[in-house]
């Protein structure tokens, strides 16, 4: 038996006010009631405009990728939470009803420098700004040695980042302080992305006995990540590589 409407023949005005309808976020079958039309042809008509699902209804954000092009002009910084160690964890053996009775908190501190992807970390007890403002410090003067002036720094709005302390550093080492818009970690997106590197080549990448032999291979293995490993946003250079490049 024939449907009584379809696609290929409702009239367009039709057409025009299911999608209206639709726009409005009105449901299939709310628009099928109030337009006395069979259910299948609206979810049909639906289908063929793009507008199946009411996800397809909401705006289209393009990603903005860009990428500054002198050493220094922006670092990224952030913090990662990691657990102390003091056994294996069901990270690597997998079993959830073997995990300890905690042994605390330890925080990454990393920048990313955002033309050459040049990482500078340290691990340390807190995320707090007798933490964070010292870090700076000690993070700035390693991108001086590799003849990198940072010019900003990109934060979230961590209470250590918004600390008096934060500020003052900023203008002794001529840093402009930028932030990120809350809640949207795109907009620090190269950090996120080396936190997952991180977390996959680093922190769990193996059975480590405790939290100091964690600590101990941190060294390495960010020289790894800066000098050996190639990076496909920089062309399957390394960072040192597009560093050298870029000056």
């Amino acid at each position: 038996m024939r449907a009584r409407h379809s696609p290929n023949s409702t009239p367009y005005r039709l057409v025009r006010r299911i999608e209206r309808l639709r726009r409005r976020r009105w449901t299939a079958e709310r628009i099928a009631v109030a337009l006395r039309m069979a259910l299948s042809t609206v979810s049909n008509i639906l289908k063929r405009l793009g507008l199946g699902r009411l996800r397809s209804l909401e705006p289209k954000v393009d990603p903005q990728r860009y990428q500054r092009f002198r050493p220094g002009e922006l670092l990224r910084i952030d913090t990662n939470k990691l657990g102390r160690i003091d056994r294996v964890g069901h990270r690597i053996h997998g079993d959830r009803a073997r995990r300890g009775s905690g042994a605390g908190w330890e925080f990454v501190h990393f920048c990313i420098d955002d033309a050459t992807r040049l990482a500078y970390v340290e691990v340390l007890p807190n995320e707090h700004s007798d933490a964070a403002v010292p870090f700076l410090r000690r993070a700035s003067a390693w991108f001086k040695r590799k003849g990198v002036k940072v010019q900003q720094v990109m934060t979230d709005n961590g209470s250590a980042y918004i600390s008096n302390d934060h500020a003052e550093l900023c203008q002794e080492l001529g840093i402009r302080h930028l932030r990120t818009k809350p809640y949207t970690p795109r907009t620090n997106g190269k950090a996120e992305r080396f936190i997952g590197t991180m977390i996959r080549e680093w922190a769990y990448v193996r059975p480590y006995r405790n939290s100091n032999r964690r600590r101990e291979s941190l060294k390495p293995w960010i020289r790894q990540y800066n000098y050996k490993r190639p990076h496909r946003g920089l062309a399957r250079s390394t960072p040192n590589q597009r560093l050298r490049a870029l000056r």
